[in-house]
């Protein structure tokens, strides 16, 4: 019976090898025989669409982002979960200084009258930092489109450390969404649930 066993076993394991891909069997070349070795590509995507991958992710913040600010209700703005802490509307206020601070690390300039320096002192008008917010994303947008392929490779120094302008977008995409979390929290703290969770009823 044990040799019975034995020998099932077997050919089940040379079943399998008869039935393995054909590509394996030639993995192994033969004696004396050359494969030639494809170069691998410089890039696993072109620049183009690295920059458009990075706009979706901006874009999806700036939507959500203005979404929240507009449903929060106006006397929430001020709210803070504690002392020393940015409260609702300063958040906001950061991000639209961000969009318009990061990029000069690439030479984009700031435009004339805006300085996002004093951005979150406003931060308790709702009107008026939604207002800032949807103008810092449009800059943003025509800044990073207006810039040269070649360029997102282009060598910079960004807060003290060598890198490249796509660093600087790809921060810019995370600090957004990284405040937008801590805006959705703000607001389910507050009772808001954010516009798109509540279509779907969450």
């Amino acid at each position: 019976m044990k040799k019975i066993f034995v020998s099932a076993a077997a050919l089940a394991v040379a079943f399998a090898l008869a039935a393995a891909p054909v590509r394996a069997q030639d993995s192994k070349p033969a004696a004396g025989h050359k494969v030639e070795q494809k170069p691998a590509p410089k890039e696993a995507r072109p620049k183009a669409d690295v920059r458009a991958e990075i706009f979706e992710q901006l874009e999806d913040a700036r939507e959500k982002l203005l979404a929240l600010a507009t449903v929060i209700p106006a006397e929430k703005y001020t709210w803070r979960p504690g002392e020393g802490v940015r409260s609702v509307g300063e958040v906001f206020a950061h991000v639209a200084a961000a969009n318009y601070f990061l990029p000069t690390f690439w030479g984009a300039k700031v435009p004339e009258g805006v300085d996002p320096r004093n951005f979150e002192k406003d931060g308790a008008d709702k009107a008026k930092t939604i207002a800032t917010l949807k103008k810092s994303f449009d800059h943003l947008r025509a800044e990073a489109s207006s810039l040269p392929e070649d360029d997102l490779d282009r060598t910079i120094t960004f807060f003290g450390r060598v890198a490249v302008v796509r660093d600087v977008l790809l921060t810019l995409a995370s600090h957004a969404h990284e405040h937008l979390g801590q805006s959705i929290a703000y607001a389910r703290t507050n009772k808001i649930t954010p516009p798109w969770s509540a279509k779907e009823g969450q």
